[in-house]
């Protein structure tokens, strides 16, 4: 997909068919799309649920050599539980701030979709994406959440917000389903 050099007409003409969203990114966007790719990919669910599950198995096997009553287990299990969970929950905030202070300097960002990618205009910067790049994608009740391929590891947000209308949100959806797999 380019965007410079050729025909400005036919760029033009071409993007008309394409579907446009002016948004603002925030850290609730990128918290929102972490959790929903924690919650809906198998890496997700590793990464999210992998410590918590280690930690208690860990503190299981140390309480039944060591010899711990049941009771003080289940106490240190439980307690064991909700500590690393929020830990995990927390580096999910954290990584989502991170992801966002990439983008903010970006401020208000004019997307257009079309059948061959994505062009992304910020207030700095502009780039453009073709859909090859993302292998898949899933949508949450505010974002459409793209996810990276084998050339791109990102992850890209698209709020719904910044449609113009619902009849965008559906158009958009109808390219994404014909170029990306849905999860």
């Amino acid at each position: 997909m380019e965007t410079s050099g050729g025909d400005a007409c036919a760029v033009d003409a071409d993007r008309a068919a394409g579907v446009e969203f002016v948004y603002k990114p925030t850290v609730g966007d990128f918290e929102e799309a972490l959790r929903a790719w924690a919650l809906r990919t198998g890496a997700g669910r590793f990464q999210a649920f992998a410590v918590p599950v280690v930690s208690v198995g860990v503190l299981a096997v140390f309480g039944v050599v060591f010899g711990l009553s049941a009771p003080v287990l289940i106490l240190a299990l439980v307690v064991c539980a909700a500590f690393v969970s929020w830990g995990t929950l927390r580096s999910l905030r954290t990584q989502a701030r991170r992801m966002f202070s990439i983008v903010e300097p970006y401020g208000q960002c004019r997307t257009v979709a079309d059948e061959r990618g994505a062009v992304s205009t910020g207030e700095r910067v502009s780039f453009t994406v073709e859909w090859a790049v993302h292998r898949e994608y899933l949508e949450t009740a505010r974002l459409f959440v793209l996810l990276g391929g084998e050339r791109s590891a990102g992850v890209a947000v698209l709020p719904k917000r910044g449609a113009q209308g619902p009849e965008d949100v559906e158009r958009l959806r109808a390219i994404l389903g014909r170029n990306l797999k849905r999860l």
